[in-house]
């Protein structure tokens, strides 16, 4: 017998739980693409896209995932041969350094151990190596999907200020816009890019890039940009169709318009609170349970550690054994150890976007109940521990 029938949940780290009004706002004709109710829409996007991000700034929309993100951001900023440095925590910030690598850019990766961020004093100081500024660009996840690190974007710009470098801040935003406080202004990150399934609650296929004047300057001089990459007649199109260099992703952009009215209605800091909250609440039940047995955390401090993703250590095979028993007994399907040596020893959850309450603690009740049945070794209380830390949220 199977206790999984009804409905499901994908406690993965994106694709997120879509809402039924974001599901419900796909479902209807495809509209004119010329004129109309679909231009007046895709107007009000982008004001609410900046807010999410903390920026004033300019905005573009792509028809991409997060790796094409990757791309888009660098072919719009760099000139073949161009140095780059990646302050690098986990797998993702490792495949960023690797496009830049692939498009032609001369890239050198400072990485950290994968519990935590690479600290601002080390990039500081090979940034003050770089004394004739060959350095482009820094390039760095400001949460990594793998690890859940989370870095201090204002730190990264801190550490270019105190040695006086101008190359440009650029973060990786896809696992943490709207789910981890985010302000590219206030912070000085010059380009954040993301996507549309995590935090944003809409189904794979847009992507985002957010740039200042700096980076708009930076464009004027990269040589490697394609027409479709371009980002300055996304963000200033004279013409609709420039917006998506072509035609527009109609039911992508309802959806993404019903998703962005849930984190409008909610407030944007209020999201923060809450994934910060869902947050403290698992890392409460694993600290308990790994009072016992090989189960901890990833990310050693609390500060560094990301309010979207939180990867767990269990040991191999258990980990596997662990996610696979939770999707076939229980209904909940737990993301893998994606980058972690070894994978089977590691397992993720996701708590973005559309989670609340009750869902996490049916998850963290669910991974309770096969740490039993499976008899892996642990603490009991980890289930109590989390209500404690929402009772007190």
């Amino acid at each position: 017998m199977t206790l999984s029938h009804g409905r499901p949940y994908l406690a993965i780290p994106g694709p997120s739980v879509m809402p039924d009004r974001v599901l419900a706002a796909m479902q209807r004709p495809a509209p004119n693409i010329y004129t109309g109710a679909l231009h007046e829409m895709t107007a009000t996007l982008l004001p609410d896209l900046r807010r999410i991000a903390g920026t004033d700034h300019h905005a573009a929309i792509y028809i991409a995932n997060g790796h094409g993100m990757w791309e888009a951001a660098l072919l719009n900023v760099l000139k073949r041969g161009d140095r780059v440095l990646a302050p690098v925590s986990g797998h993702f910030g490792q495949g960023w350094a690797a496009t830049a690598r692939a498009l032609g850019a001369q890239v050198e990766v400072i990485e950290s151990d994968g519990a935590g961020p690479v600290t601002p004093d080390r990039l500081e100081a090979r940034l003050r190596e770089d004394s004739r500024h060959e350095i482009r660009a820094v390039i760095a996840c400001h949460v990594d999907t793998a690890t859940g690190v989370r870095a201090e974007m204002a730190e990264y710009r801190t550490a270019l200020g105190a040695c006086g470098h101008p190359a440009l801040l650029m973060a990786d935003c896809i696992a943490s816009m709207g789910c981890d406080r985010f302000e590219m202004d206030a912070w000085g990150v010059d380009v954040a890019i993301t996507a549309s399934q995590k935090g944003l609650m809409t189904p794979p296929g847009l992507g985002f890039a957010f740039f200042n004047e700096r980076a708009a300057e930076a464009r004027e001089r990269a040589d490697m940009v394609t027409p479709y990459w371009d980002w300055t007649p996304r963000a200033a199109p004279e013409l609709y169709y420039q917006h998506f260099a072509g035609t527009a992703p109609t039911h992508h952009l309802y959806a993404l318009r019903a998703a962005l009215d849930l984190i409008v209605e909610e407030g944007v800091e209020n999201v923060w609170r809450r994934h910060a909250a869902l947050a403290a609440a698992i890392w409460a039940a694993v600290e308990v349970w790994g009072r016992e047995g090989e189960m901890r955390l990833g990310v050693r401090e609390a500060q560094a550690r990301s309010h979207a993703v939180t990867s767990i250590h269990l040991g191999a095979p258990d980990a596997d054994r662990l996610r696979a028993w939770c999707e076939t007994q229980m209904g909940v399907t737990l993301g893998i150890g994606l980058g972690r040596t070894p994978p089977e020893g590691w397992f993720r959850i996701g708590h973005m976007g559309h989670v609340n309450a009750h869902m996490v603690l049916g998850a963290l009740g669910v991974i309770e109940a096969g740490l039993s049945a499976l008899s892996i070794p642990h603490a009991a209380g980890g289930v109590a521990a989390a209500a404690r830390s929402l009772a007190a949220a």
